[in-house]
């Protein structure tokens, strides 16, 4: 029983040497950052795709497009990343009609205008994605060092006792592994989440490239 309580998990986080502790730490810390960009990523995606559906939703009704980019600028803060597009395309284009005399030139301005802020908005969308690679790819590593620290301080200790047993020894390996689990701990999730949200945001852009393409075309259209 006293045994037992000697390897219980907590008494080996406490009486684990202090690099160990620290790299543990430092795991732990890795761990919450992670979770934290997890939910916060997790909310905005869902988000950007409830918007962008309302946005195609309203876009391809066939109502008046100008009337739409009102609609836009006076709750510019209920629309998406798909809005904004239109919205930069629409209102440079209506520059370009009021400054030019038509033709291919007229849509020179909106097609940078809408691929700037496609730019922008997928800078946004995603952000902290680098951390979540980041933590998938070190945190393991960063728990080897707790574990071969923890298995050397256990082989030191044991060079200063006359008989080896595996009393002596299952604490020292026991503290090395705890910190293997702690990198793989804070690494599987980081991992996961950044595949799926990778993807999620993949198909986003997909879907925006194929707007600016549509829209393009119906603007061409009106310029002819």
């Amino acid at each position: 029983m006293q045994a037992s309580s000697d390897m219980s998990l907590l008494t080996l986080l406490i009486n684990a040497s202090i690099p160990v502790q620290l790299v543990m730490l430092v795991l732990l810390a890795i761990s919450v950052l992670s979770w934290t960009y997890i939910f916060s990523k997790r909310s905005t995606i869902k988000r950007a795709n409830d918007q962008t559906s309302r946005f195609e939703d309203d876009f391809w009704a066939g109502g008046d497009l100008s009337v739409l980019q009102q609609a836009i600028v006076s709750r510019r803060a209920e629309h998406g990343s798909l809005a904004r597009i239109f919205d930069a395309g629409m209102s440079e284009f209506i520059k370009a009609r009021r400054s030019s005399n038509g033709g291919e030139a007229t849509l020179d301005g909106p097609r940078r205008a809408m691929r700037a802020t496609y730019q922008r908005e997928m800078d946004s969308l995603e952000s902290h994605l680098t951390f979540l690679a980041s933590a998938a790819s070190v945190s393991p590593y960063i728990g080897l060092l707790g574990t071969v620290w923890g298995i050397m301080h256990a082989f030191i200790g044991l060079s200063s006792m006359q008989q080896a047993t595996l009393s002596a020894v299952a604490p020292g390996i026991a503290e090395a592994l705890i910190a293997t689990a702690f990198g793989l701990f804070a690494a599987i999730p980081a991992l996961l989440a950044y595949n799926r949200y990778t993807n999620q945001i993949d198909r986003l852009s997909i879907r925006f490239d194929s707007f600016i393409d549509e829209f393009l075309n119906i603007l061409q259209r009106q310029v002819r």
